[in-house]
């Protein structure tokens, strides 16, 4: 099982990014899949996640910025991230947790995700 997270980089304040998490080794019909973010000092907090059947759960901080989005069909999850601020910076990771096919639930605790991908670095700056 592994989880690919990409698409981080340095964008303005204001401006978007689109993270993919790839998953493979396993069906994606089987997890839900949460994006989670860390920055320096800080704890990793759930940002975004995504049940088997594509009930959504976004943190206050991103709710109507950020939209998360499955295509199993590619085994990938992405996150479109828009109107990016400097707070959003940090290290996001994709991780999976083990679910019913048709479950509407996405966990928010990091204790219940099984894998997680490596993390892709988010830095918006001027």
């Amino acid at each position: 099982v592994q989880l690919q997270a990409s698409g981080g980089g340095l964008v303005q304040p204001g401006g978007s990014l689109r993270l993919s998490c790839a998953a493979s080794g396993f069906s994606l019909d089987d997890y839900a899949i949460g994006w989670f973010r860390q920055a320096p000092g800080k704890e990793r907090e759930a940002v975004s996640c995504i049940s088997s059947t594509a009930g959504t759960y976004y943190a206050d901080s991103v709710k109507g910025r950020f939209t998360i989005s499955r295509d199993n069909a590619k085994g990938t999850v992405y996150l479109q991230m828009n109107t990016l601020k400097p707070e959003d910076t940090a290290v996001y990771y994709c991780a999976a947790a083990s679910a019913n096919p048709s479950s509407n639930y996405a966990p928010v605790q990091k204790t219940s995700y099984d894998y997680w991908g490596q993390g892709t670095l988010v830095t918006v700056s001027s």
